[in-house]
């Protein structure tokens, strides 16, 4: 089975593939389009798309991708970040003048790096910082990464678990061509329009709550070419094919101009 992530190897997103799919082989992707492109030329069976962060919110670019492509979500996956100070081997701590890291993790760690004086630099990916690193050579630079990825590379860590706090964890989403039938506990995700009128959005609502079903996630974002206009993206507990999620999503159709189902998945468990 080949996996698509975003990034280099020894990303975070390749040690959730790891954690979620098994021993699979790997397909590297520079960006997120072209990870969903990906899956959609069948080059890779899946891909692994992160969706949200505990501390830095929504990764709104994916969900504008799951619009855009003929996929289905099949699962998620919850992977909590453990950030890393790398350095070259023999390099020390108190030498170490620059970080540099994704704009994210050095967000994460910029208190940790601030007590120590130690100035960031954006770059494109954290397992990537390493390899810049390690082709650099540079003493005093350290990179903001996995543990993975400094072995990976052969470079030296300085200090594990740096994140300024420590409930850090970002959620995954399993991507497919071909739909699932969730076995279980199951959680469905969907994305809608409505019309702008009063209390649209209330209606929207009351289809699950008439019906029980617990929402766990709403985000909206614009309507690309109809300025003020939103999307509804929408998480809630239950499968597509259970007959109350059948009735509440058969109810919203009756307001919505545009609805979606983008997938219903087992829960991630833990």
């Amino acid at each position: 089975m080949k996996v698509s992530f975003q990034g280099e190897p020894g990303a975070y997103s390749e040690q959730a593939v790891f954690n979620y799919f098994g021993q699979v082989e790997t397909v590297p992707c520079e960006s997120f389009d072209t990870m969903f492109e990906s899956v959609l030329s069948g080059k890779s069976d899946a891909a692994l798309a992160p969706i949200e962060n505990s501390l830095a919110g929504s990764i709104h670019q994916n969900y504008d991708l799951l619009l855009r492509h003929d996929l289905h979500i099949v699962g998620e996956y919850l992977l909590r970040v453990r950030h890393c100070l790398i350095a070259m081997p023999g390099a020390k701590k108190e030498e170490i003048k620059k970080a540099i890291s994704h704009p994210q993790a050095l967000g994460q760690c910029a208190g940790y790096l601030r007590n120590l004086g130690i100035k960031s630099e954006q770059v494109y990916d954290t397992a990537g910082s390493v390899k810049m690193l390690k082709e650099s050579g540079a003493m005093d630079v350290a990179a903001i990464a996995s543990k993975r990825a400094a072995e990976l590379y052969g470079m030296q860590i300085l200090e594990e678990g740096i994140e300024d706090n420590p409930e850090n964890y970002t959620r995954f989403l399993a991507i497919q061509r071909e739909l699932i039938i969730p076995a279980g506990d199951a959680k469905t995700s969907i994305v809608f329009t409505l019309k702008n009128a009063p209390g649209s959005l209330f209606k929207a609502m009351s289809v699950f709550a008439l019906r029980d079903l617990d929402l766990t996630k709403i985000e909206s974002r614009p309507l690309q070419g109809k300025p003020w206009e939103y999307l509804f993206y929408i998480d809630f507990i239950g499968s597509m094919y259970d007959e109350p999620s059948k009735r509440a999503l058969d109810h919203l159709a009756e307001y919505a101009l545009m609805l979606r189902v983008l997938g219903s998945y087992p829960r991630f468990k833990g």
